[in-house]
């Protein structure tokens, strides 16, 4: 059973960063898709960033530039280091992972999913 836990949100004035980290207990003999998401109150979840299992990157249009996901040698840790922050930033973050490659930034595709860690950023 994939298990996930956020943590490193919190409460940053706009121009400010943050780095989320998410703690993965994974089966280590499959590979996964992992990534990180985001919603807020009456929208839908959506995708930010996501690693593939040999690396690949793919980030939503909105972060490029300003975030960066990436993961420890283990594999057992996930992290977004988040610059540059906007108010439109602000949303509750959520870790996913999944088995296979390249299920990309829709929601949808990820079965298992952590509790969240909220950021909420101030102009």
């Amino acid at each position: 059973e994939v298990q996930l836990v956020e943590s490193g949100g919190g409460s940053v004035q706009a121009g400010g960063s943050l780095k989320l980290s998410c703690a993965a207990s994974l089966d280590p003999w499959v590979s996964y898709s992992m990534g990180w998401f985001r919603q807020t109150p009456g929208k839908e979840r959506e995708g930010v960033a996501v690693v593939e299992s040999d690396g690949t990157a793919t980030y939503a249009d909105s972060v490029k530039g300003r975030f960066t996901i990436s993961q420890d040698n283990t594999k057992e840790h996930l992290y977004l280091e988040m610059n540059n922050l906007k108010p439109e930033d602000s949303a509750m973050y959520y870790c996913a992972a999944d088995r296979g490659w390249g299920l990309g930034l829709a929601p949808s595709e990820y079965k298992s999913w952590g509790q969240g860690t909220q950021v909420t950023v101030s102009s």
